[in-house]
């Protein structure tokens, strides 16, 4: 699978996480207006869905990395199989490196 295929699975996991937990508040939200006495018990898990949440980014986030990786290992691999030079490993690429000191 194709590395931004990869990221962009995780991203639309979290946008499913943030969009769930916003619609829970809100149902939630409107639950404990009609049963006061309920409110504690209703922030309680609105709390435990958001940290739920929370945890799942993190780990969807870790996954996609990994991913990312993989496949940076698995193309570098081709490219030397190839015989071509492996450039190096970047996150963001830098053509005009100039910011007012020297190297």
């Amino acid at each position: 699978m194709h590395p931004v295929a990869l990221a962009g699975a995780a991203a639309g996991r979290l946008a499913h996480y943030a969009v769930s937990g916003v619609v829970g508040g809100l149902i939630l939200r409107g639950a404990s207006k009609r049963l006061p006495d309920a409110k504690p018990v209703a922030r309680k898990a609105l709390i435990g869905g958001i940290a739920g949440s929370i945890v799942a980014g993190r780990w969807v986030a870790s996954a996609a990395e990994e991913a990312r990786l993989k496949a940076g290992d698995v193309l570098a691999e081709a490219r030397t199989s190839l015989g071509e030079e492996v450039p190096p490993p970047s996150a963001v690429k830098v053509d005009n490196h100039d910011h007012g000191h020297e190297h």
